[in-house]
């Protein structure tokens, strides 16, 4: 549980303030708008609503790009892990597995911090969390029960195996070949804690099973009590340094965040009292945090880190246009869920700011960030763009005009982010060439721009839910039912089931048995999707 919600910073409240009071003054009959007079000096800028919706794909080309331009990748029968479940960390860009006597350069030659190999083999939990994360997304569109077992079994492994039964909470990683748990339990980042969620998170929002919720509920509380720091109002990166140079007193946008990201924003509508009302109002006070603590208003961007002066410009890590417009979204979707008007309004604007600026006109994509010197980096991160455009589809519900960016930006993510050979994401595009950087040996590896498909960071967590994200939103701006899948132990009230963490009406459950007819699966039609 997290303190009392902190105040509003005055910059943030006065011009909200002055809309709330004017639309009750309207609403009163006080004040009447004359459109006429107000809007004469304006200059407006239009959307032909109706082009735009001939240019963005519906729902179908979604469904397409998971099933065969992702899945491919995810279905190798090295993808799936010994035993079932236990998804490996690491595989080349051809899907084969790490190979130390012949490594392929993509592992051999990745850029520091993502590949962690040699001497030391780390098979991570987060890798594994999002697998299952990803699997589950796949039967959430599909209803194809192979991508239901997968998720199961990956959930059944990180609850056996990663879950620390003896100090609470969960590894971050395992020291391989002898499987040895680490780092120490203080030494563990929030961050990693809540990505250990989201594999777990994802297959309970999809069956509701009970003993599953549990054990995500203890690990929550876990990072609650151990790392909510009162006196900082904020939650700690870690409680003591670590081998990898974490200190206890780093301020990181990612520990507040990632608790709403990871797994709280999606479960929370899922969730019975009193366990819904205490995490809407963490979740609440999650958002209040980091605007109060990481908001820059002068460059509208949210600080990666607060830890000291020094580090509060651009060009540092994590001080992007992804994680900015990430999380005005996220605080946009808290303000909805808990019916916050500041917070809905802050989100959405700031967000809106933020694809502007992103926005490159002369490629059609987005730009990564800005650099130490403020100028724009073009080069392309895939978790980035997928944020970018998921944003800017979520607020396109709203105001179609969101989306005027979405048919060049979704054009250059499947003609150029698509491995077109063994398919999935590439990291990194240079937008010189609009290709994967080369993976050398001869370049200094602290220079290195290598970056494999999947890693310790990168798995298939980003790039489902953008194909999850496009799926239901282009489905609602075509005016068509979107048609998601649940594998529900016992039915919940029609209430309590929601497409990811959007709202909609649900018009029509259609069961259907499992192929050893041991339990049903549920075909669930939503309209009015917002």
């Amino acid at each position: 549980m997290l303190a009392q919600t902190q105040s509003w910073p005055t910059q943030i409240t006065g011009k909200r303030i002055a809309i709330i009071v004017l639309a009750f003054l309207f609403s009163c009959g006080i004040l009447v708008a004359y459109p006429s007079q107000v809007l004469a000096d304006k200059n407006v800028n239009t959307v032909n609503v109706e082009q735009l919706l001939k240019l963005l794909p519906n729902g179908d080309r979604w469904k397409k790009h998971m099933t065969e331009e992702l899945l491919p990748f995810w279905e190798m029968e090295t993808a799936l892990g010994q035993p079932l479940g236990n998804f490996p960390t690491y595989r080349c860009n051809d899907g084969s597995l790490y190979n130390s006597q012949s490594p392929c350069p993509e592992l051999k030659y990745a850029a520091p911090g993502i590949v962690w190999v040699e001497p030391d083999y780390r098979d991570y939990v987060r890798a594994k969390s999002r697998q299952v994360y990803a699997y589950g997304v796949a039967f959430h569109v599909t209803g194809d029960e192979t991508y239901l077992n997968y998720a199961r079994a990956g959930a059944n492994y990180l609850r056996k195996y990663a879950l620390d039964s003896q100090n609470g909470g969960a590894y971050s990683y395992w020291h391989e070949p002898e499987h040895l748990p680490g780092p120490e339990k203080l030494q563990r980042t929030s961050q990693d804690l809540a990505y250990a969620l989201s594999g777990m998170g994802f297959y309970y929002y999809l069956t509701r099973d009970a003993a599953v919720l549990k054990d995500i509920i203890q690990v929550k509380n876990y990072i609650f009590d151990t790392y909510y720091e009162p006196t900082l109002d904020l939650i700690n990166w870690v409680k003591e340094p670590s081998p990898d140079g974490d200190q206890a007193n780093q301020k990181e946008l990612v520990s507040q965040l990632d608790q709403i990201y990871g797994y709280m924003l999606w479960l929370t509508p899922t969730l019975a009292e009193p366990d819904q009302t205490q995490w809407k109002q963490d979740l609440n006070h999650l958002a209040h945090i980091i605007i109060n603590q990481f908001y820059s208003p002068q460059q509208n961007l949210f600080w990666g880190a607060v830890t000291n002066s020094n580090i509060k410009h651009l060009g540092t890590p994590h001080t992007d246009f992804g994680h900015s417009v990430k999380t005005m979204w996220l605080i946009y979707q808290i303000g909805k869920l808990t019916d916050d008007l500041e917070l809905t309004l802050f989100g959405e604007n700031h967000a809106a700011e933020i694809l502007e600026t992103a926005y490159l006109k002369k490629t059609g994509s987005w730009a990564r960030g800005f650099d130490e010197n403020g100028k724009i980096d073009p080069d392309k991160e895939w978790w980035s763009l997928a944020e970018l455009d998921q944003v800017s589809a979520t607020l396109g519900l709203v105001d179609p005009s969101y989306a005027v960016y979405l048919p060049k930006t979704y054009n250059y993510w499947f003609n150029y982010m698509v491995d077109p050979e063994n398919k999935e994401i590439w990291h990194m595009v240079s937008a010189k060439t609009n290709k994967p950087y080369p993976c050398l040996a001869t370049q200094p590896l602290n220079e290195s721009k290598c970056f494999p498909k999947q890693h310790s960071w990168k798995n298939a967590l980003h790039s489902f839910e953008h194909a999850l994200v496009g799926y239901i939103t282009m489905q609602q701006i075509h005016n068509q039912p979107v048609q998601l899948y649940y594998a529900f132990k016992e039915k919940p009230e029609d209430k309590f089931i929601y497409p990811y963490f959007y709202e909609g009406k649900v018009s029509q459950i259609i069961n259907h048995s499992t192929q050893d007819n041991s339990s049903s699966i549920q075909e669930v039609i939503f309209t009015d999707i917002r």
